[in-house]
């Protein structure tokens, strides 16, 4: 068993799975996170659990957080219970999506802390969490990537993006932005098909062997929304959080973003809809209710004014 004692903060959809393949690799964890229940499957598990960020940071030199927002990890960080009041963390590694903006500030908070932070945002949802499958967007001072790479790499594969704070986050966020792009026009295209009188499950096979293939007709669709289960994992708040971030970054940067602008909208409108709760394949339904029909299930078209 590893002697290296890892804290781990925010134990929800993704991090509870990470911090698991974590201590089924024999380090001993530190761990902290407001949902009783999900703390006590880590220290089912061997971790010790503990109240506060502070906590963690005093007894773990490398902290690992996975966080749903740039003000929760900023909090979490330099909060009255932050971790830059724990006194023995070395190295902090955000495997959040909170864009390259909050990165460069958290980097620049914490070395002033004399603690060395990397972004390292995950991709590949609670599936790949779960199995250590995901794509991990590591950026930060080379030294500490090159430590932690046997740590990191129960989680996933590795992808160093270079030393600038800030480049992970950008990388996560151009790849959600087209993750979601991919379902809102895959959901404009199926109700098309179904309205006009198509099987929806003919529509997808033949997608999936066409030059449409993409990530919402090959796993979403079959997955979540056919089925009408709505459930593949990922908020629709988080969605929109992280397409804005990619939108505000781009803009920042002289990029245009027509299209990724109007998929913001859309999951604006999702997020109004059906609340920051719901799957982000709820996308989906907010086309269905334009368009008066419904993709799988009974395969319904109704009218407008009904």
């Amino acid at each position: 068993m590893s002697q290296t004692t890892i804290g781990f903060i925010g134990l929800g959809n993704m991090g509870g799975p990470m911090a698991a393949r974590l201590a089924a690799a024999g380090y001993p964890l530190v761990v902290c996170d407001p949902s009783e229940r999900a703390v006590a499957a880590l220290t089912e598990r061997g971790a010790k659990s503990v109240a506060t960020a502070a906590e963690v940071g005093a007894q773990a030199e490398i902290v690992l957080v996975s966080l749903p927002t740039p003000d929760v990890v900023h909090q979490v960080a330099f909060g009255p219970q932050g971790l830059v009041h724990g006194g023995k963390t070395r190295i902090f590694v955000d495997l959040s999506t909170t864009g390259p903006k909050a990165a460069v500030q958290v980097a620049a908070g914490l070395a002033k802390a004399g603690i060395t932070a990397l972004d390292a945002p995950v991709s590949g949802g609670v599936a790949s969490a779960v199995k250590g499958s995901l794509a991990l967007m590591v950026s930060g001072p080379r030294a500490a990537y090159d430590e932690l790479q046997p740590i990191l790499a129960y989680l996933g594969k590795l992808f160093f993006c270079g030393e600038q704070a800030g480049l992970g986050q950008t990388l996560k966020l151009a790849n959600n932005l087209m993750s979601a792009a991919a379902l809102a026009v895959t959901s404009e295209a199926m109700a098309m098909g179904v309205k006009a009188g198509l099987d929806p499950t003919v529509m997808i096979e033949v997608i999936n062997a066409s030059s449409g293939r993409n990530s919402a007709s090959v796993d979403k669709f079959p997955r979540a929304v056919i089925p009408r289960t709505f459930d593949f994992g990922f908020a629709t708040g988080l969605s929109y959080k992280d397409a804005r971030l990619c939108v505000e970054e781009a803009e920042a940067l002289g990029v245009p973003m027509i299209v990724g602008s109007a998929v913001r909208q859309m999951l604006a409108v999702t997020n109004a809809t059906f609340g920051p709760q719901s799957d982000f394949t709820c996308i989906a339904k907010v086309v269905e209710q334009w368009a008066g029909v419904q993709i799988g299930g009974d395969n319904k078209t109704t009218s407008k004014e009904t």
